[in-house]
């Protein structure tokens, strides 16, 4: 478990963070104990020091590794012979999501499934939306399920045992990651951006009932991806535009810490970034921002760091999704998530290019794809070396 420390302390840590040109030194004192596991419950591999690394390792082609930390939709594809579908997933990209259109029937999303790791060359991670109550992509399989509202009301051990049946759900259906729990706090209208979404008004209170969440997913051995980091709360939606939260730092440091300390502790994997603006960390959406990842870094957290969808209002009104892709890498991201596949080939070259021309370190690109790989339970050296 990570030893907790004083948001007076941790804001001090921080304070170097934003103003670092690099990743956040590493506390030897720190218990590190919130690495992730790959989605098949054994120890993850560094992602930055791949297993079994030899001199004669050669990395897989750039273009395949730019491919690596992309995740996109498929479109209204509801079967892998769909042109967008099987393009997607021949292109390498490192995950698929799958939404609302794309499900019909049990039987329709294993065979879904199953043909796009088919297709692929090599692993690909599927994931879901999948919160439960309104934002319920498999509710003509799942039928109405709670919110985490209504879930919050109930005890830990019960929390984690909805997780852990609707994780096995997922499971059978061919799912590896679950886009949640929703950390934010929100005691606001049911209907808001966040609303009934968040399981308690409270950041402290949000974050261990998210964590008892993880925790059901994890025995189902399904990997949840903790959303929207810092903690964005009764906000406007930023699918609609640009959202700016100007508060202090410390005030984003102390909710980050209450919300997603549990959920870290709890094991979860991969944390989503939120595209709310927050000036106190710099002027950027946080899934495009540098400082926003140093300060999930300072947590001791080296799993997968995620964007949001980065197709969203809130990015997409001021960059192109290919730009965007280049800008959360730099950032720190390790998986970018875009909804639109048809742009994945062009964010995939973006990728390329940035690489090639010094924008985007080939070793922060090796980084991310080494993170994807060991939450597919991959070995990273199939692909990169140190």
């Amino acid at each position: 478990m990570l030893r907790r420390t004083s948001c007076r302390s941790l804001l001090l840590v921080v304070l170097a963070l934003v103003g670092a040109a690099c990743g956040a030194p590493v506390d030897p004192e720190r218990d590190h104990g919130t690495s992730s596991l790959s989605i098949n419950e054994s120890a993850a591999p560094s992602a930055s020091v791949p297993a079994r690394a030899t001199e004669l390792c050669r990395p897989a082609p750039l273009e395949t590794r730019a491919a690596a930390v992309l995740v996109v939709g498929i479109g209204e594809a509801t079967t892998a012979e769909d042109p967008l579908a099987a393009e997607v997933s021949a292109l390498g990209v490192g995950g698929v999501i799958m939404l609302g259109p794309n499900v019909v029937d049990a039987a329709q999303v294993r065979a879904l499934v199953d043909g796009l790791r088919q297709r692929a060359p090599r692993g690909l991670l599927v994931s879901v939306d999948e919160e439960g109550g309104r934002v319920s992509r498999l509710r003509p399989i799942l039928g109405s399920t709670p919110s985490a509202r209504t879930l919050g009301q109930r005890s830990m051990a019960e929390i984690a045992e909805v997780a852990a049946e609707r994780g096995t759900t997922l499971r059978d259906l061919g799912f590896d990651l679950a886009l949640a729990p929703v950390v934010d706090a929100d005691g606001g209208a049911a209907e808001a951006a966040i609303g009934d979404r968040s399981f308690a008004a409270t950041p402290g209170e949000a974050g261990v009932r998210a964590g008892a969440f993880v925790d059901g997913l994890r025995r189902a051995r399904v990997a949840a991806a903790a959303k929207h980091f810092p903690g964005q709360g009764e906000l406007a939606d930023s699918h609609d535009g640009p959202v700016v939260f100007d508060v202090p730092l410390d005030e984003v440091v102390r909710v980050a810490a209450s919300g997603f300390r549990p959920v870290l502790d709890a094991g979860a994997p991969a944390v989503m970034m939120s595209n709310v603006t927050f000036p106190a960390l710099g002027p950027l959406p946080v899934s495009i921002e540098p400082a926003a990842y140093r300060l999930l870094r300072s947590f001791g957290f080296d799993g997968v760091a995620m964007t949001d969808a980065i197709n969203m209002s809130a990015i997409a009104e001021q960059w192109p999704l290919p730009e965007a892709a280049v800008m959360a890498l730099v950032a720190g991201a390790d998986l970018v998530l875009a909804t639109p596949g048809y742009e994945a080939a062009a964010m995939r070259d973006a990728v390329v290019a940035a690489v090639g021309d010094g924008r985007l370190p080939e070793a922060r690109l090796d980084e991310a794809v080494g993170r994807v790989l060991a939450l597919r339970g991959e070995d990273p050296a199939t692909m990169i070396c140190r």
